[in-house]
């Protein structure tokens, strides 16, 4: 009887869940306070900082920031790919470069771009920039100092999610988004993701570690 029941419960609890996960909304950086839907602002956020990092760690001396004209643009490429998927690099649906997105969204300069597909649900902030830097292409757009503005932005589906970086080298004054920090979304789960994205720099004999810019 007692079996019986515990398989009753199981199956009930199996169910609710399943039913939350296909009722529940694609994950987009709404910057909200949310913590019951996905929310990508933390993941899109610590691409902008890891870059930071690895520009300083180049010889950088600039601070790159964050920019609303590339976040859009980059937005416009990551919703093409999430619902395209015949789409694997820069290229979109209506044959758009990512400096085509970008002249489109207003921004003056000139830009490379990053696309992330990951087969699964989510992307941590880690394995995404393990990504990136183990790709040669990427992490020398990522290295290079005159991308001095940045647009992040990610989608999820149930069984894929794309990241999708522009970085801009502008040719006159643009709007930039400052780092939150912390986020409105800050909490012990911060603490946890940023102490696990210590452990590929640490390995890779780099120190301090990725962390927010200076405001």
């Amino acid at each position: 009887m007692i079996r019986l029941v515990f398989r009753v419960a199981l199956l009930i609890a199996t169910t609710v869940l399943l039913a939350t996960a296909l009722t529940t909304p694609a994950a987009h950086a709404d910057h909200d306070n949310n913590t019951l839907v996905l929310n990508n602002s933390r993941l899109n956020d610590s691409l902008v900082q890891n870059v930071y990092t690895l520009q300083h760690q180049a010889g950088c001396t600039n601070d790159v920031n964050g920019n609303p004209q590339l976040q859009l643009a980059a937005q416009w490429h990551a919703e093409d790919v999430l619902n395209n998927r015949g789409l694997d690099g820069d290229i979109g649906t209506d044959g758009s470069t990512a400096q085509d997105r970008a002249n489109a969204a207003g921004f003056p300069g000139t830009v490379a771009e990053t696309v992330v597909i990951n087969p699964a649900l989510a992307i941590s902030g880690m394995e995404l920039i393990n990504r990136l830097f183990d790709n040669p292409d990427h992490l020398a757009i990522m290295r290079d100092c005159s991308h001095t503005v940045m647009g992040v932005w990610s989608e999820n589906s149930l069984d894929r999610t794309v990241v999708v970086a522009v970085y801009g080298s502008p040719t006159g004054p643009v709007p930039v988004i400052s780092p939150n920090d912390p986020s409105p979304d800050y909490d012990a789960s911060d603490e946890l993701e940023y102490g696990l994205n210590w452990f590929p720099w640490i390995l890779r004999g780099v120190h301090p570690a990725p962390a927010y810019p200076p405001q």
